[in-house]
């Protein structure tokens, strides 16, 4: 072969292996810069807040939701709360997601600033809450509280049912003696005999029921609703309206369950909670399960709690309750 043809072939095979390199480097490239399926909402968690009883504590113990949310990559971490008050304040301060409480909680946390909206609420259920005195106590009526010393749990639910049982009664705030404790606390003051009067909710409500050892002094009919409410930070509700849905169809599904079976419900939670399953059965067929929208008659309602308080010098402003209704952006 002459050198002409020989460099010609050379030439020809630097062009071919140069092709064939360059149809390899650019297929590895393609690979790598490819990202790698993820799913949703790969390593972030889902932070929930709950109380003792309610559909929340029967979702955590069931543990229905973190299989549904474990397929969009979220995981959940579940926080304990005394109370309502106690639950927004934690929503205050950003280290939760999600979480239910009574009707008063949402009013003061509003008015503080707390960023919750609003997202379904429960029917009514006014037999599960009440106003408690040992069955040995010379209190007969809501009237006779006048001067006494009454334990609650400030801003929670039965803090507007003490405020309508006193109204009625022809007495404010300001004719007894609040004492501010959470449940075991009150409980055990209320024993004691540090306080004369208990203001709680079930499932307390129940338990102290079946000690044998209190009488009702009155019950939230026909003075509240005592609803129950859902709640997401308005930052998680922007950012995760998917998620707010799963969670409230899994809240259905419980609710569906509990109305079906309430001892089933008072044996699957008495493990959970610490409570006789005797009490709990009791505190389960007085309440009615359910998840209902954020009507206009239920903000109405809201409202009127709301302007209450702020009359009587509970609330530092007055707020809109409507402000804090979740709206998905359309």
């Amino acid at each position: 072969m002459n050198k002409w043809k020989m460099g010609k072939w050379l030439v020809l095979m630097a062009v071919l292996l140069g092709m064939v390199s360059g149809c390899g480097g650019h297929s590895e490239s393609a690979n790598a810069q490819k990202p790698s399926p993820t799913k949703k909402g790969e390593g972030e968690v889902i932070r929930i807040g709950y109380q003792k009883y309610g559909t929340l504590n029967m979702l955590k113990a069931r543990g229905d939701l973190e299989q549904r949310l474990k397929q969009l990559g979220y995981t959940v971490q579940w926080s304990l709360f005394p109370g309502g008050p106690q639950l927004l304040e934690a929503m205050n301060a950003g280290s939760l997601d999600f979480g239910h409480t009574g009707e008063a909680p949402p009013v003061f946390a509003q008015a503080a600033g707390t960023p919750l909206l609003y997202v379904a609420t429960t029917p009514p259920n006014p037999k599960a809450e009440a106003i408690l005195v040992r069955r040995d106590s010379p209190i007969r009526t809501v009237a006779d509280l006048k001067g006494k010393k009454v334990a609650l749990n400030k801003g929670s639910n039965v803090h507007y049912l003490l405020v309508q049982a006193l109204s009625k009664a022809g007495l404010t705030l300001s004719d007894i003696r609040p004492v501010y404790l959470p449940p075991a606390d009150a409980r055990a003051a209320f024993e004691q005999g540090s306080v004369d009067a208990w203001v709680i909710w079930d499932p307390f409500y129940a338990a102290a029921e079946q000690t044998g050892k209190v009488r009702v002094l009155a019950d939230g009919q026909g003075l509240v609703a005592n609803r129950e409410f859902f709640f997401a930070s308005r930052s998680f509700a922007q950012k995760h309206a998917d998620v707010v849905h799963v969670i409230l169809e899994e809240l259905k599904k419980v609710d569906q369950w509990a109305n079906r079976d309430p001892k089933g419900v008072a044996t699957f939670l008495a493990p959970e909670l610490g409570i006789d399953e005797a009490a709990l059965e009791v505190a389960s067929k007085r309440r009615t399960y359910g998840l209902e929208s954020i009507t206009n008659e239920v903000i109405a309602q809201q409202q009127t709690i709301a302007d209450q308080f702020y009359q009587l010098g509970l609330l530092p402003k007055k707020i809109d309750v409507n402000e804090a209704v979740w709206r998905e952006a359309k």
